[in-house]
């Protein structure tokens, strides 16, 4: 069986931090708070990323508070897995370089930005990421695509030349629609995944929206990987609520033991297995990341 990380997908989150129930009181800085957190969990998911673009010093310093076998798991930038993403997401150099057209925009999209711009956000990232590389802190890169990336040749070539983008590094895959597993395209898709070498990721969300995508078990890398979004199907597709708010949900003890049960199946066609509790409402996610250790022992 692969050895098992478990962990949540952001330390510091809002809620959590101020719920006042997993940090201690003296853990006031964010460096203060990433240590208690890697004394406490092996791994962590780091979804600033999506937002933003990360910087070498910050990876340095997470590569610094952290011990020897911390591993992050880093959330790619919005950009590069074809989301809108705000022009004020943008560095500020190459929101200044743009073609006078796309400044008008609120919101950008992959396509929007001429070529040599997509190559040198490509290379920011990438280096941004070399600190942990090089220590042999990064996990994967994960990759979450929206619930419009349909499968097809045109997103498949997408996915190919992200990896492409990124040849040393690991990548994760989540899909956000449902067709790429249904049963027309489930094979070619895992075929697919398992050729390139990238992991796919087994969600665990609410079921029954367009957004929804089954919790499906497959190994196609040497890591799996498992996110918990939650079950809260009432602020799943809700508009106008915050993140935290659309994963505000608690997993009872019966519903980990079929997740924990379901894990060790994946762990067992695995190197490695990462297990990222999403449902980041005040200390939830942690309470259940604690909880299914423990199922492992």
């Amino acid at each position: 069986m692969g050895e098992i990380f478990v962990g949540i997908t952001a330390w510091t989150e809002p809620t959590l931090i101020a719920g006042g129930k997993f940090y201690p009181p003296q853990a006031r800085t964010a460096e203060a708070r990433l240590q208690y957190y890697a004394s406490q969990f092996p791994i962590v998911e780091v979804d600033s990323t999506y937002y933003a673009l990360p910087n070498e010093r910050t990876s340095g310093l997470w590569v610094n508070r952290t011990p020897e076998r911390f591993i992050f798991d880093i959330k790619t930038f919005r950009l590069f897995t074809q989301h809108q993403t705000p022009l004020i997401a943008l560095p500020k150099d190459i929101r200044e370089a743009l073609p006078s057209q796309l400044k008008e925009k609120k919101n950008v999209y992959y396509r929007d930005l001429p070529e040599d711009m997509v190559k040198d956000l490509w290379h920011r990232f990438e280096q941004a990421l070399l600190p942990l590389d090089s220590a042999g802190k990064l996990g994967v890169v994960l990759f979450q695509f929206p619930p419009w990336f349909f499968p097809g040749e045109r997103e498949r070539e997408h996915i190919v030349h992200c990896q492409e983008m990124l040849p040393q590094y690991k990548l994760a895959v989540e899909f956000r629609h449902a067709s790429w597993t249904n049963e027309k395209n489930r094979e070619r898709t895992f075929d697919f995944l398992r050729e390139r070498k990238l992991a796919y990721v087994a969600c665990d969300e609410p079921q029954g929206f367009k957004s929804s995508a089954p919790l499906i078990v497959e190994a196609t890398s040497g890591i799996g990987i498992f996110r918990l979004h939650g079950r809260n199907t009432e602020a799943w597709e809700k508009t106008g609520v915050s993140p935290a708010d659309r994963f505000n949900y608690l997993y009872s003890e019966e519903e980990l033991r079929d997740l924990a049960f379901k894990m060790k199946e994946l762990a067992s066609r695995t190197q490695q297995l990462h297990v990222l509790f999403n449902n980041c409402y005040d200390d939830k996610a942690v309470r259940n990341a604690s909880q299914i250790r423990m199922m492992f022992d």
